[in-house]
């Protein structure tokens, strides 16, 4: 089997996250991507050179020739690997790029209100494992 192309650190805790896991791994036919759970008991960001705090804050992902990625160049890639680039085109506009950083970020940082709100969870539920994912 093929190692993936693209490492996905995903916080297994959001409702929000794991539903984009989901989406992800339905388009992802040839296996390009995989995904590791940054909530699970025993995970160490240590070998990544980040610390977990970072890992919380923003979407990180790894290529496998070991390029970091974080934020919105994670989405850009993950969505390239799959074949769906053309949603996430805006992404790449390089005035909007800037705008897009930003609202990610507010996004990031309240991505466990919003899923609440959405009605996708509470985080007592997600902490009960009610949104894990399965890790590859």
């Amino acid at each position: 089997m093929q190692a993936a192309s693209l490492t996905l650190y995903i916080d297994g805790n959001c409702p929000l996250c794991v539903a984009e896991v989901k989406r992800l791994r339905a388009w992802d036919r040839h296996r390009r991507l995989a995904f590791v759970d940054i909530a699970q008991p025993g995970f160490d960001p240590s070998p990544l050179g980040v610390e977990l705090a970072a890992l919380n804050r923003q979407i990180h992902a790894w290529t496998a020739d070991g390029h970091r990625l974080v934020g919105i160049d994670t989405f850009v890639a993950a969505y390239t690997h799959v074949g769906k680039g053309w949603i996430v085109a805006p992404l790449r506009v390089p005035m909007l790029r800037p705008f897009f950083r930003a609202a990610y970020l507010v996004f990031a940082r309240n991505r466990m209100r919003l899923s609440r709100w959405l009605g996708m969870g509470t985080l007592s539920e997600c902490t009960t494992q009610a949104c894990r994912f399965k890790v590859d």
